[in-house]
């Protein structure tokens, strides 16, 4: 197969501006994409330089996008130390966790301003803490601790359709789907919908956000890249159960999982530059910088935060409204949570700041969504407020493979075979999400009796992707 071989004209001509981005970001292509095709390969850039702030946690990519993020202009800030002791955190699965993940937890327990801390089944190794780790603070909040798809989150919702109608009417399923949805970085909708959240004060109050409301409004219901999804599938509630206050049965039920879009992402890339320079630590964990609560920088990220939260809540209830219209129907039960945020919390009677990046609130009661892969269940779950979790849980099976190794190892035909043999269709999608990549998602949920009862399970069959 012929090597990728690109040229500083290729990228100029896409948009990339002089400088020495260009032979970086040729570099990187050349090296971890050898085997692409010119096309696909100026298609990623292409993605990366429209919303450089949405690859900052692809380790492959991350080399250019530092070239593309704007940099604030802030005072120096302190100088901190670890601290020699961490301070306690309670590991779940510890047997399918890899080394590296535990090696950023272990990091951030020795952050002066953490509190407590824990490590959900799904973990693996990310930027600052570890996807699905979790991390109580002291008045601080910590934007990679947050992530950088700020409100990532999982939504349900279940209609009183028999579930034999999603093989009976398979075509009508996959065409509105593909009517109603749209993925990928950058990605937007000519026509707008209207939302109470894109009038939202802060867009007006905190200068950085003015520039990113129209992007907003263009992104309202679009879904992102890599293992982001919308897809029709079964939900089968057991006779036992009444969490959903849903009759027992097998019922057509839709599940997306996306986040902030552009507007999360650019949130993010800013207020982590700013935590970066306000606050200094050592190398091993100058991506753990945190703003304090008591701080203008601090309480301005917490507030483009939560409105970046409750946008990236506003885009699921887009794409489930309008094709609950398609369907003719209303869901008889919805269920919501989001995974890459933090929160103000009660833990052993104190206020804390509950960091969750990649990982599910699972207090008292608390229902939640725990997904599987394109072709294994997820789960419905009832959170049992475990206080050594901080009231968590995984946030779905979680990656064994990076993306490099999953398209270095995987073949179509081996993903073909499996989405054959779990009944599956999949539009779009690609190889770094097939179901191999994952971890066995009946193994993380064995690891995590303790934190969750799961109440209902849901089994996708029409999946969309983005590619």
């Amino acid at each position: 197969m012929k090597k990728l071989k690109l040229r500083g004209k290729d990228l100029r001509n896409i948009g990339y501006p002089e400088g020495p981005v260009i032979s970086v970001a040729m570099n990187v292509m050349e090296k971890n994409f050898k085997h692409t095709s010119l096309e696909d390969a100026l298609e990623i850039l292409k993605k990366v330089l429209a919303n450089p702030a949405e690859y900052i946690e692809d380790a492959v990519l991350l080399p250019i996008t530092d070239f593309l993020i704007e940099k604030p202009k802030v005072e120096e800030g302190n100088v901190f130390q670890l601290k020699e002791e961490g301070v306690e955190y309670s590991t779940f699965g510890a047997a399918q966790i890899e080394e590296g993940a535990i090696k950023q937890m272990h990091i951030a327990s020795r952050l002066p301003v953490s509190v407590a801390g824990a490590l959900m089944p799904d973990a693996h190794q990310g930027y600052g803490l570890p996807i699905g780790g979790v991390l109580a603070t002291e008045n601080a909040v910590i934007p990679y601790g947050v992530g950088v798809d700020i409100g990532c989150r999982m939504c349900l919702s279940v209609f009183k359709v028999d579930a034999i109608e999603l093989k009976n009417r398979d075509k009508f399923f996959e065409r509105e789907l593909n009517a109603y949805t749209l993925f990928g970085a950058g990605r937007e909708f000519k026509e707008t919908t209207e939302h109470e959240v894109l009038d939202r004060k802060e867009f007006d109050e905190i200068s950085y956000l003015k520039g990113l409301q129209m992007k907003a409004t263009k992104q309202l219901g679009t879904s992102g890249s890599g293992n982001h999804f919308v897809e029709w599938g079964i939900v089968d509630i057991p006779s036992n159960e009444n969490a959903l206050n849903a009759p027992p049965g097998k019922y057509v039920a839709l599940l997306s999982h996306s986040g902030s879009r552009g507007l999360g992402a650019s949130i993010a890339g800013y207020y982590t530059k700013i935590a970066m320079e306000k606050t200094k630590l050592p190398p091993e964990a100058k991506h753990l910088a945190w703003l304090s609560l008591d701080t203008q920088e601090g309480m301005e990220y917490w507030l483009a935060m939560n409105l970046a939260g409750d946008y990236a809540s506003a885009c699921h209830h887009t794409i489930h409204k309008k094709l609950a219209k398609a369907l003719g129907e209303k869901p008889i039960a919805m269920v919501e949570n989001h995974h890459n945020f933090a929160w103000k919390e009660i833990w052993q009677g104190r206020e804390v700041i509950v960091h969750r990046k990649g990982a599910t609130p699972a207090g008292k009661d608390v229902l939640g969504i725990i997904p599987g892969s394109m072709t294994a269940p997820g789960f419905i779950v009832k959170g049992k407020g475990d206080i050594s979790s901080i009231n968590s849980a995984s946030h779905g099976a979680g990656r064994k493979m990076s993306r490099t190794k999953a398209l270095q190892n995987i073949t179509h035909e081996a993903l073909k075979n499996e989405l054959r043999t779990h009944g599956v269709k999949l539009i779009g999608g690609g190889l770094d999400e097939a179901p191999f990549a994952y971890k066995d998602i009946h193994s993380v949920m064995s690891a995590q009796q303790d934190l969750v009862e799961v109440v209902g399970s849901f089994y996708p069959r029409i999946v969309k992707m983005d590619g």
